[in-house]
């Protein structure tokens, strides 16, 4: 047999076998008794953050990165990915202003779930930001601030009535939007895992948290009424607030005006997230410092998912930079993968993480300090694909107790 022909079979086969794997994995992915599951299978997972991937398929010439980073990723075992839903105003939006949307763009979405598909990836997509960075809060306050709307500050994106059907406009224009390369709704593509109501909310006007909660209420019951199929989570980070206020010390010093608590305690809320900086929120402390405290942060809210709110958690965001060496962020990463791994072991609610951030060759210019290309760092590479294998391999013995 030629060389050709035995490069052509061998890819005919993985070809075979990743079709094999998606159909095997079509269904929607649920919640039962606090824990992930699909087909009626526990589901544990190790995934990623490529927050760009539809500002970069907008233009078509740029695809082939979006291509390689899910390919890369589905090679490694990665079966997650979180990423943009959203960019308004500015360079390449998708929401140009309120109810006016570039279909270029918006093609590039379609491009990212498309392409998930194809190499069985989840996507949990989110709906608007609280930073600026495409546009976020902050510009649909300007929004309507344009439009002669008495706006006093950016936090009544919360409770300002205009603002809150500027969003559900949105929500609603990305739920029910029809693939056009797949040909299938969004709200009907179980390629996508999950809906996320915001990146990061915070609210500086009500450090209590019930402003924000208030808020995921409505928005969580509205997507619902669009969309049953999908699962829903707020986007948050994890800090505590009012409800529970001895929690409130395991907060890395400060409010940001969220209720881990109260905010995932909403009914429509299907599971709850973290985030985690150590490198930012306790700067200047020392690796092990920081080590011991991103412990304490996951085993606490693992202990409040499994026992209060009863609910699967993610952590949804987590990284090191890698200006303070590679060595020290495949540490850092080995350690947190260890949690989550053992949580997960112990039984109930730990489903798995998201390491952010994954990029495609050639991406410097993304660059935050924080970007992995598979491959380009070997060791760092081995330990996101260790990690994808034994929480796969700990949901197919969990499917055999």
């Amino acid at each position: 047999m030629s060389y050709t022909h035995r490069r052509s079979c061998i890819s005919g086969l993985f070809l075979l076998l990743l079709a094999l794997s998606c159909e095997a994995n079509s269904g929607f992915i649920g919640v039962k008794d606090s824990h992930f599951e699909l087909n009626g299978s526990p589901f544990l997972f190790n995934g990623f953050n490529s927050y760009w991937l539809m500002h970069v398929a907008a233009d078509p010439a740029e695809r082939y990165k979006v291509t390689e980073v899910l390919k890369d990723a589905s090679t490694a075992g990665l079966s997650v990915c979180r990423t943009w839903a959203f960019s308004d105003g500015g360079d390449r939006a998708l929401q140009i202003s309120p109810g006016v949307y570039d279909e270029r763009v918006f093609q590039g979405l379609d491009f990212v779930i498309a392409e998930a598909k194809k190499y069985g990836v989840r996507l949990i997509l989110s709906f608007v930001n609280q930073w600026n960075d495409f546009g976020g809060k902050a510009e649909y306050v300007w929004w309507a601030r344009n439009a002669g709307v008495q706006i006093s500050n950016d936090d009544e994106f919360y409770t300002h009535p205009i603002l809150k059907k500027y969003l559900k406009n949105h929500i609603e224009k990305v739920v029910t939007r029809l693939n056009s390369i797949t040909k299938v709704a969004y709200k009907d593509d179980a390629t996508i895992m999950a809906w996320e109501l915001m990146n990061e909310p915070r609210d500086q006007a009500d450090y209590s948290g019930k402003t924000v909660n208030g808020w995921v209420q409505e928005m969580a019951s509205f997507v619902k009424s669009l969309d049953n199929k999908h699962l829903l989570e707020v986007g948050m980070e994890g800090f505590y607030g009012d409800s529970i206020p001895e929690r409130k010390l395991v907060n890395p010093g400060y409010q940001v005006g969220t209720d881990f608590i109260s905010n995932h305690l909403i009914n429509e809320i299907d599971f709850a997230t973290i985030h985690a900086y150590t490198d930012q929120w306790l700067s200047g402390q020392s690796d092990e410092a920081q080590l011991a405290w991103m412990e304490k942060w996951i085993r606490s809210h693992w202990e409040d998912a499994r026992n209060i709110l009863k609910k699967p958690l993610v952590l949804a965001e987590f990284g090191k930079s890698s200006r303070s060496g590679e060595g020290s962020r495949d540490i850092f990463m080995s350690s947190v993968y260890r949690n989550v791994y053992n949580l997960a072991k112990e039984g109930g609610t730990m489903g798995g993480s998201l390491v952010w951030q994954l990029m495609a060759h050639g991406m410097e210019n993304y660059d935050d300090g924080y970007s992995i290309v598979l491959g380009l760092n070997p060791s760092t590479t081995q330990i996101i694909s260790n990690q994808a294998h034994i929480m796969t391999a700990l949901a197919h013995s969990l499917n055999h107790e």
